[in-house]
């Protein structure tokens, strides 16, 4: 034992010696892993221990302890000592002289396509009094895709469809298949309306969303929008109206909107919402020939909306005897594609600075 306790003060009195005539930091690195690192002398002298009495030990480990405690603590005041007296140095040199001309300022950035559309989009439904929420990306099964009436066997359930976190990653307790990543914003409606705990509720919810797709208008990761009204008294025609007006503002004043029917689990009616296109003005023309933005057809797809299913506005601790509400969502990636006449999705993505600084 009092070889190794000879050993260890030797160590702290080198230790001592070394840092005080390091030279810059990366004199001060080489010395930690000189005294500390894995293979360093202090590893070294541990060795060491296997060989004594269980009794010594305790004796010799915690010398050992209070030799490291004093080597870190020498290590960050060395570095401190270095760092001060680089600015001292600096602070000595030359002045700045404030008589030269201004150097040329570098070009400034653009704002990602997916950025503006985001911005533009928040900010119209922000006039019309609705606020912006968020929530996790990692999300619940149960707010997922329960709280929404997705019973387990609908199709957007599939393993094909969803990033499942893998089963050996969960916390101890948790329910293999119930951690997911997010495959829409709708997990944020129900998120809001339980922690406001009554109505109004007037939020819209961008962000990230992920599903295993991947070609010329499909990503993994790509990015929504929702939103979501509940209130005494909120009917379709209110839907209706507040999409009619979100579409003239961003698409222009003299755009048309039109509702098919459809289904959603998560609402009941359901419908699919068009606007008129913004390439050949809905004449399904352009330039004597077929618009081949909307097919002809006059009419551009944008976004899915419907009343709130009373289940949903339940698990969200809304009573739905009293509150009705609207929800809709659409994807922004085809929103700035519309708006910029963008042919692939792919393009946001790869970093291409001949298109990101055409925005």
């Amino acid at each position: 034992m009092a070889d190794l306790l000879s050993q260890l003060e030797a160590l702290a009195t080198g230790a001592r010696a070394a840092i005080a005539a390091a030279p810059d930091e990366k004199g001060l690195e080489e010395l930690r892993v000189r005294f500390l690192g894995k293979k360093g002398e202090l590893s070294q002298v541990l060795r060491g221990m296997g060989q004594l009495p269980a009794g010594e030990r305790p004796r010799v480990g915690e010398v050992a302890n209070r030799v490291r405690d004093e080597v870190e603590g020498l290590l960050a005041d060395g570095k401190r000592r270095l760092e001060t007296k680089a600015l001292e140095a600096e602070l000595a040199g030359a002045p700045i002289d404030v008589t030269l001309a201004g150097r040329r300022l570098l070009p400034r950035g653009h704002r990602h396509p997916i950025t503006r559309a985001t911005e533009d989009i928040s900010a119209i439904f922000a006039r019309l009094g609705y606020e912006v929420a968020s929530g996790p990306e990692i999300e619940l099964d149960w707010f997922n895709f329960e709280a929404l009436n997705l019973p387990p066997d609908h199709p957007a359930r599939d393993m094909q469809d969803t990033f499942y976190v893998e089963e050996s990653t969960l916390r101890a307790g948790v329910k293999p298949g119930s951690v997911l990543l997010r495959t829409h914003t709708s997990p944020v409606q129900v998120r809001s309306m339980k922690r406001l705990g009554k109505a109004p509720v007037r939020i819209i919810c961008p962000g990230r969303v992920y599903r295993s797709d991947y070609d010329q208008t499909h990503s993994p990761m790509f990015h929504q929008v929702e939103g979501l009204c509940v209130d005494e008294g909120i009917t379709f025609a209110d839907l209706k109206g507040t999409l009619a007006a979100f579409a003239r503002a961003y698409f222009g004043p003299g755009t048309r909107t039109r509702f098919r029917p459809s289904y959603f689990p998560f609402t009941e009616p359901s419908a699919e919402v068009d606007v008129s296109c913004t390439i050949c003005g809905g004449t399904g023309r352009k330039d004597g020939k077929r618009c081949g933005t909307c097919k002809e057809t006059g009419w551009l797809e944008v976004l899915g909306a419907g009343m709130v299913h009373p289940r949903v506005l339940e698990n969200g601790g809304i009573d739905s005897k009293r509150h009705t509400g609207f929800a809709f969502g659409m994807g922004v990636e085809r929103m700035a594609m519309l708006r910029y006449g963008i042919d692939d999705l792919r393009l946001y993505f790869e970093n291409d600075l001949r298109f990101l600084s055409q925005f």
